[in-house]
């Protein structure tokens, strides 16, 4: 700021400006008396020029100051009409951020609720551990394993999404979030757009360094469901609903020439009605497993790497409203903002479950276990009372 003051006067300090030429001409010599009365004038006009000077220049930067305070003013109350979110992300008491508040609680009320996932962690270290020591695989993570990791800046969070796990409603919730005042209500999202890539950032954009600093300093959270749950859930969405004939193409059609004796032609064609039993010899199958399953029946394990990658909280679908309404508290917008409820009516159950696996043989079934046997023993599910052990 000063080099740009000093430019505005000439380049010059604050030293006294040159002499006026009519004190410094020569000519006719005054009278003596004459000489003696300007001579005292000189310095003290020399003094009063330089006052006006640096007066002149201090006007200038007071109004320079003032003026900038000003725009920084109006442009923070912009910001503030336009997200909500902010003032209660940025202005939390003592500034402390969501991973603060999880792990060293100032609420009361938030204390019970930081034990019980303080539990949920340790159990997922422990299965992780024992699976380390059983494995002799190591593998070291790319950003390309980070694409199911969403970013949310401005309240330093990151959650891995997974599919039949309410992701559809968690990606609402997370464009609010990141929408810096676009979005007021998730369910005004419609659930299409929900699911466009460019509406969310995920990690595998970002660079090495600055992957590695939002992994140490952001809250890091995903939900989880019963495996067998969430896996019949994924069959009931793309398999039986006719809107999804995408699914039915693209899966639908290679199930069915693989797994079907005496396929009709417009089943080979359109692929719309795989049965459950197909779906589970596709997946047990070795060429599948081989090949990679799809996000919508792939293992937590593989979708968000918990034994590479530190959660800080695993949320779970049995307590989903409890726990994101948890979450959203820690982050510092539970006033302003509620989790989604869903329809209940509609949810896969335990009991419907046990139903579809009815049909399963006992070797199947045991395949079946040993694929999501680490998403079972991580996030602490029971094997199920209705498998088949003989």
């Amino acid at each position: 700021m000063l080099d740009v003051f000093s430019s505005l006067t000439g380049g010059q300090s604050s030293s006294v400006p040159p002499e006026p030429r009519s004190l410094r001409q020569t000519g006719p010599s005054f009278p003596h008396k004459a000489r003696g009365i300007l001579q005292p004038l000189r310095p003290a006009m020399k003094q009063t020029l330089s006052e006006l000077m640096r007066m002149s220049r201090i006007c200038r930067m007071i109004f320079a100051t003032c003026l900038g305070s000003f725009i920084l003013v109006i442009f923070y109350f912009q910001i503030m009409r336009r997200n909500p979110f902010m003032v209660e992300g940025c202005c939390r008491k003592g500034s402390r951020n969501a991973l603060q508040e999880l792990y060293n609680p100032t609420q009361t009320e938030l204390s019970g609720a930081a034990v019980l996932h303080q539990a949920r962690r340790d159990q997922v270290v422990d299965a992780c551990r024992v699976y380390s020591a059983s494995s002799r695989k190591r593998r070291v993570l790319t950003p390309g394993d980070l694409k199911h990791l969403v970013v949310d800046e401005d309240h330093e969070l990151i959650y891995c999404y997974v599919p039949k796990v309410a992701c559809t409603n968690w990606k609402r919730v997370m464009m609010v979030l990141t929408g810096r005042g676009k979005y007021s209500d998730p369910m005004e999202i419609p659930s299409n757009e929900a699911h466009v890539p460019s509406n969310l950032k995920t990690l595998n954009q970002y660079s090495i360094a600055e992957i590695n600093h939002r992994l140490k300093n952001y809250l890091k959270f995903l939900f989880v469901r019963e495996p067998f749950e969430r896996l019949v859930s994924a069959y009931r969405n793309k398999f039986t609903l006719k809107y999804n004939s995408s699914f039915h193409k693209r899966f639908g059609t290679r199930i069915i020439r693989r797994y079907r004796k005496n396929a009709t032609q417009d089943a080979l064609l359109n692929g719309a009605d795989v049965k459950f039993k197909e779906f589970i010899e596709y997946l047990v199958d070795p060429a599948t497993q081989r090949d990679g399953l799809n996000e919508h029946w792939q293992t937590v394990y593989q979708l968000c790497h918990p034994c590479h990658i530190h959660y800080d909280m695993v949320g779970k679908y049995e307590t989903l409203e409890e726990d994101a309404n948890y979450l959203l508290q820690l982050v510092g917008v539970g006033d302003s903002l509620r989790f989604p409820t869903y329809a209940k009516s509609t949810r896969t159950t335990d009991a419907m479950t046990a139903q579809f696996f009815s049909n399963i043989s006992t070797q199947q079934q045991i395949q079946l276990y040993q694929l999501y046997k680490l998403d079972f023993l991580m996030f602490n599910y029971s094997i199920p009372s209705y498998l088949r052990s003989e």
